[in-house]
């Protein structure tokens, strides 16, 4: 191991930003993994990825271990165990290097005069192990959420919420999306078979591919001259229903960090697409997206609720919104997602919302299409925020996507399927 870093201080840094400052590790990761060689990058997230996957348990785990739960100063030193726990029960990491690189992980918190600590409760747990882990099953920690989130779940899938609540706790599979201006999915999946990369396509999604295991992108055939994109499966499913044609004039609203942008001009080349996403350092991504595919768009950074400062009158043929939401269709992703939000968040998104659609809508051309699209699965947010929009608006008229039950289309997660996400498709009379 490098000596100028320990991991697991570093990871320990990087969940107390999330827990203690409210910050997402998607945002925190890029500054902490600057120094960090490669080959450490992929473990670093597996750390933090993972331990705020299992938090609960872990939690659970050093009540029973200690006589006082660390605060204050210390805190880094509490996150730096649960660290440590989850490489003995998570990863293939031997135990005895998880044990001395966890202890060091103290000298790196400047903490040198705990390592005896640290050492003291990585042994007991190991002695501990199995009657810890036996009770822990048991005991209601064990579905991973925070409480108001499970009643929700609960609530809106009285018969599937356990199915949701496991899916949410695996780790997600990796999906491509083939870009049809290079290779068809089938030929893709020969290129893959070649470099002995296994894959299966998507029932539905016609670009949609979903590896085995996740590899590197680096391994992908053509990835650096855009033949593929990494993109979840349910993210792929908006653009069939928004149908773009060469030559309409397009608006991805909220389009960071551009993967639907890209879809919209695989599908159609010559479409005129303006991007626009509110937060202007992830627009960054966007460009760096349009690089590599070879694609031209106009991006800008403008509020949803606020058209008329960034889009000046412009009527668009097709409007694909996807809506700022609570993002509880992808915790399996972004599991922080479980420990950032509120319950009070879901209405104050709801309202956020209910204010860009109807902002936005006046810029759809008669006859236009708009696909209002979430990764979320509570019904605030989804079918409840579209059955008001569609009440109050005489000129919205739904295109049935879901079947006999609902007019909306409702993805839940799936261990080899895509996230969770909301679909619903609107015609402008």
């Amino acid at each position: 191991m490098n000596n100028k870093y320990n991991l697991r201080a570093i990871a320990a840094k990087a969940i107390g930003q999330v827990l203690d400052h409210g910050q997402s590790l998607s945002s925190v990761l890029p500054d902490l993994q600057k120094n960090i060689s490669d080959k450490d990058k992929g473990l670093l997230q597996e750390l933090c990825f993972g331990t705020l996957r299992v938090l609960p348990e872990l939690e659970g785990y050093l009540q029973q271990l200690m006589a006082k739960i660390m605060t204050g100063k210390q805190r880094p030193l509490h996150y730096l165990l649960m660290v440590g726990l989850y490489q003995l029960l998570y990863t293939r990491i031997p135990a005895h290097a998880a044990v001395a690189e966890t202890v060091n992980g103290a000298v790196a918190l400047k903490r040198p005069q705990m390592k005896g600590l640290i050492n003291g409760v990585m042994r007991q747990f190991q002695r501990q192990q199995q009657a810890l882990v036996e009770q822990a099953q048991s005991q209601n920690s064990r579905f991973l959420h925070p409480s108001w989130l499970l009643q929700r779940v609960q609530t809106a899938y009285p018969q599937q919420w356990q199915q949701i609540i496991e899916a949410n706790n695996q780790k997600p599979p990796m999906w491509l999306r083939v870009n049809r201006q290079h290779h068809t999915r089938d030929a893709y999946l020969a290129l893959l078979q070649q470099a002995e990369i296994e894959a299966v396509a998507h029932a539905s999604y016609p670009d949609a591919l979903r590896l085995l295991s996740p590899v590197s992108v680096s391994a992908l055939p053509g990835f650096e001259s855009g033949w593929a994109t990494v993109q979840d499966a349910s993210a792929q499913g908006c653009v069939p229903l928004l149908a773009p044609q060469n030559g309409e004039s397009i608006l991805d609203l909220c389009a960071a960090p551009g993967g639907k942008t890209t879809h919209i001009l695989e599908a159609a080349p010559t479409a005129k697409v303006m991007a626009v996403d509110v937060d202007e350092n992830r627009l960054k991504r966007v460009h760096e997206n349009l690089a590599r595919l070879n694609q031209q768009a106009t991006v800008l950074a403008g509020d949803g609720r606020m058209p008329e400062k960034w889009c000046a009158g412009q009527q668009f043929d097709r409007i694909l919104l996807d809506a700022p939401c609570s993002a509880t269709g992808v915790i399996r992703r972004h599991p922080d997602i479980k420990w950032l939000r509120r319950s009070s968040d879901i209405s104050e998104l709801a309202s956020l919302q209910k204010e860009i659609i109807n902002a936005i809508w006046s810029h759809l051309k008669p006859g236009g299409t708009m696909v209002y699209a979430t990764c979320s699965i509570l019904p605030e947010e989804n079918s409840l925020q579209i059955d008001s929009f569609v009440n109050s608006h005489s000129d919205a008229q739904v295109i049935n996507i879901g079947g006999l039950e609902s007019p909306y289309q409702q993805n839940l997660p799936s261990p080899e399927g895509g996230d969770g996400f909301f679909y619903a498709k609107l015609i402008k009379a």
